[in-house]
């Protein structure tokens, strides 16, 4: 398959882009030019200035060969995502779209910009979204800045909405790995809340759920939640993490009464998705690092 990755040079882009290629797919990746070290040789890389986040231009050259599929790893807000929509219509089959967590409702009553009590239990897919739109909205910054324009909401909606674009939406975990996160301290910052839950996915595994989603014609008009199978609280974690000298996260003022974790049954049901690596034995790679 042909396969276009607009911002896949970094993290979780690049283990897309490197997965990809070692199935033997023909990949492109669109993006500045600035953080491809870690992609593997023989892709073909276009580079562009205008491929700075958020990415509101496209050349033509992405469509010679035209993309069996096209992954964004990067799509923001609604310019950014209805530019891509407006690019990539009718010229790709299928589109996968990296979302966020941070959609949820839940999530909003965690950060404190949604009233309303706690909601329990794991998140599933149909659980309710978020009513407050912006959820990192900062008036001292300029209206451009990512601050003000991010939206996953709408990203979502945006994918969603083309019947010349089926869609499929990933909604991603606390990803941690080497290059980012690797010192665990979304964990160890959080060690004076030890019964809060926060989903969390190694970078191998939510690269393995993004490559299943692009190769998978079934995934089109579906929305996935990403990471773990099931998410332990912060002291269960810690019990089996070596000791750190992180100091504790003091500056939160969240409401640690509300978890923030996923139910990933949908995308192990339908799309069979399992971890390359367990996510214990990942976390505990991690030592070292903290």
């Amino acid at each position: 398959m042909n396969i276009l990755v607009i911002g896949g040079t970094r993290f979780i882009g690049a283990a897309v882009v490197r997965q990809l290629a070692e199935a033997g797919h023909a990949v492109t990746v669109y993006h500045r030019g600035e953080h491809e070290g870690k992609v593997p040789c023989g892709i073909r890389h276009v580079r562009r200035p205008e491929a700075a986040m958020p990415v509101r231009s496209f050349p033509a050259e992405l469509l010679s060969p035209a993309p069996d599929v096209t992954v964004h790893m990067m799509a923001m807000g609604e310019a950014d995502a209805g530019a891509a929509v407006q690019f990539l219509r009718g010229r790709t089959a299928r589109m996968v779209w990296i979302s966020s967590g941070d959609v949820y409702l839940a999530y909003g009553r965690f950060i404190g910009i949604e009233p309303g009590p706690v909601l329990p239990g794991a998140l599933r897919e149909d659980a309710p979204l978020r009513t407050v739109l912006y959820p990192y909205h900062d008036p001292t910054k300029a209206a451009d800045d990512i601050a003000n324009i991010y939206e996953k909401i709408i990203v979502e909606r945006i994918a969603m909405s083309s019947s010349e674009l089926p869609g499929t939406v990933l909604r991603l975990p606390k990803v941690y790995g080497p290059g980012d996160n690797a010192d665990l301290a979304t964990v160890y910052g959080f060690r004076e809340h030890p019964h809060w839950r926060w989903t969390h996915g190694y970078v191998e595994n939510v690269a393995r759920a993004i490559v299943l989603a692009a190769l998978s014609p079934a995934a089109a008009g579906r929305i996935y939640n990403v990471g773990e199978e099931h998410t332990p609280t912060v002291a269960e974690r810690l019990l089996k993490l070596p000791a750190s000298s992180l100091p504790p996260n003091e500056s939160s003022k969240f409401n640690f009464e509300q978890d923030i974790a996923y139910d990933t049954t949908r995308i192990r049901e339908e799309l069979g998705y399992a971890e390359l690596v367990p996510e214990e034995d990942a976390m505990r790679s991690m030592r070292g690092r903290a």
